[in-house]
């Protein structure tokens, strides 16, 4: 049988990320969001049309890449990636790929995965800049806490109030395809990789994120051993 990825988030990342993992025709695909196509996302969310505005995300993604994937299988579940649903979304996964557009759910996907040793893929991308991390499983080091300690303080920049150009999410969502590809065929060398593009000046990059002393999930002695809601205010499955 073919391993599992769960796809957090059908927008701006998280489609063209399902349409390269769906014509690989190396996995199925677990898709969840509890968003509708309004038209404000067509010019970055590539499978939607005007014909979906006011569709569930889940009900379009899913019939776009069943047209284009035949034979595909794809389980989609209405409803957020929260505390209290993510080891139950997790269960039988190889993989994630985080395509959300706020810092409360990748936060929650790491710790998640962290706690399930299940390896993932954070895609992101923002005004002119997209970014890929790939974060091992089993107790690998480094994590997204060792990349960013915790949730921001105060109100963060999103899609809707900072804007991003389209294709910067195409290549964000291509670079985590690619990665959760890799990583299904065996090859680890992109763990703990941060991937960068700048659209505004075409130049790509690639650091090795190094383990965070003190890390809350995968320090020498960790601090969160539960995903307890308080900890993820406002955690919600966007894209």
């Amino acid at each position: 049988m073919l391993p599992m990825v769960l796809l957090i988030g059908a927008g701006g990342v998280g489609t063209p990320a399902a349409l390269a993992l769906a014509l690989s025709g190396r996995c199925r695909l677990r898709l969840v969001d509890d968003d509708e196509v309004e038209l404000s996302n067509l010019h970055r969310q590539i499978l939607y049309t005007e014909a979906d505005l006011g569709r569930s995300k889940l009900e379009a993604l899913k019939g776009a890449l069943e047209a284009r994937a035949v034979g595909v299988e794809i389980e989609a579940i209405p409803g957020r990636f929260l505390p209290e649903t993510a080891l139950e979304l997790l269960a039988g996964v190889s993989l994630v790929v985080d395509g959300a557009d706020n810092f409360a759910t990748r936060f929650l996907a790491s710790d998640a995965c962290g706690l399930a040793g299940v390896p993932v893929v954070h895609g992101a991308a923002l005004q002119w800049r997209a970014t890929c991390f790939v974060a091992g499983s089993e107790g690998k080091r480094p994590c997204y806490r060792c990349l960013f300690e915790d949730l921001p303080a105060g109100p963060a920049p999103d899609c809707g109030t900072a804007g991003v150009l389209g294709p910067v999410c195409g290549v964000s969502g291509g670079l985590a395809a690619e990665a959760a590809l890799r990583w299904l065929g065996g090859d680890r060398s992109q763990a703990g990789t941060m991937a960068s593009f700048d659209g505004s000046t075409g130049r790509f990059r690639r650091i090795e994120v190094r383990p965070r002393r003190g890390c809350l999930l995968c320090g020498e002695e960790p601090g969160i051993r539960g995903l307890e809601r308080a900890r993820y205010t406002g955690a919600a499955c966007g894209a």
